[in-house]
């Protein structure tokens, strides 16, 4: 996959698991930064992450999880290329 099909695919999750729209999809979104992005939507983004690119994210991950950029980051050191 291209870069550019990967950062679709992540900016799909965030959408899809938070149920906002894909252009509000950001590197500044964070965590509680919006009302959709709550800790039931939390674990529902850690699920469409773990689907889209075939990862397990462990624990610490999961806690850190805070941004679309840390996001980014978290795949980045799971071999995902963006």
């Amino acid at each position: 996959m291209s870069e550019l099909d990967n950062g679709e695919k992540l900016r799909t999750a965030f959408a899809t698991a938070l149920g906002i729209s894909v252009d509000r999809v950001v590197d500044e979104l964070s965590y509680e930064g919006i009302p959709e992005w709550d800790s039931v939507a939390h674990m529902a983004l850690v699920a469409e992450i773990e689907g889209a690119f075939d990862v397990m994210l462990d624990t610490d991950d999961i806690l850190a999880l805070s941004s679309v950029a840390v996001a980014r980051n978290i795949l980045s050191r799971h071999a995902v290329a963006f």
